[in-house]
């Protein structure tokens, strides 16, 4: 990914927090029958590893698990948030003429080499606490146990378990960084008008930020 210095983001511990925000990522392989992409949940284990590790399974009749070997490199994807800018947001372009559309993003790559993990209890105690996380917020949280037990292990029989040791963080959070900080703050308050809450009050965070050093 090409990432302009302006657009860098290499802080950890934001990028490990974008990845628990947002766990939905692309695995993007190149195995034996070439490139893959499969979308699935994460989990994040900070702690893993020297930059953390990525949990999360796939179907056993998902090919991707026998389409790679175990230490095969391979990147995810997480993507937070998008929104096209409209030049005539830009106060600057008002005056000045010279601006053009883009188009604004977070997002974390991480590249690692992968694990197979075709383990019962692996894929058992992943889908557990995956449950325990993404079923917190529910008023009645569903557990495995409210299944019975031989459905549940049918199932568990039907999933491989993917491990990804992580190698290194690719974070880009393009925010009009490049931009004057009167640009930024006036598209950051058009794309909150619009509903874009998180690309827009990153970016009028940014640009306060910017106005204050000027």
């Amino acid at each position: 990914m090409y990432v302009p210095p302006h657009f860098a983001e290499n802080r950890p511990e934001v990028l490990f927090d974008l990845i628990e925000k947002n766990p939905l990522g692309i695995l993007v392989t190149n195995g034996q029958a070439g490139l893959d992409a499969n979308h699935l949940p994460f989990e994040l284990n900070r702690s893993e590893g020297e930059n953390g590790t990525l949990h999360s399974h796939v179907a056993r009749a998902n090919p991707v698990w026998q389409d790679v070997s175990t230490g095969d490199e391979v990147l995810v994807v997480f993507r937070a948030a998008d929104a096209y800018i409209a030049p005539n947001w830009y106060p600057s372009k008002r005056e000045f003429k010279k601006q053009v559309p883009t188009w604004n993003y977070l997002v974390v790559h991480a590249h690692g080499r992968v694990t197979i993990r075709d383990d019962e209890r692996y894929v058992r105690g992943l889908v557990a606490r995956l449950t325990r996380t993404h079923e917190a917020a529910q008023a009645d949280p569903w557990k495995m146990t409210d299944s019975p037990k031989d459905y549940i292990d049918m199932m568990l029989k039907a999933i491989v378990g993917i491990e990804i040791e992580i190698t290194r963080l690719i974070g880009k959070f393009k925010l009009s960084q490049n931009r004057e900080a009167r640009d930024i703050l006036e598209a950051g308050e058009m794309l909150q008008k619009q509903g874009d809450e998180l690309i827009g009050g990153s970016m009028i965070a940014f640009g306060t930020e910017k106005a204050r050093q000027s």
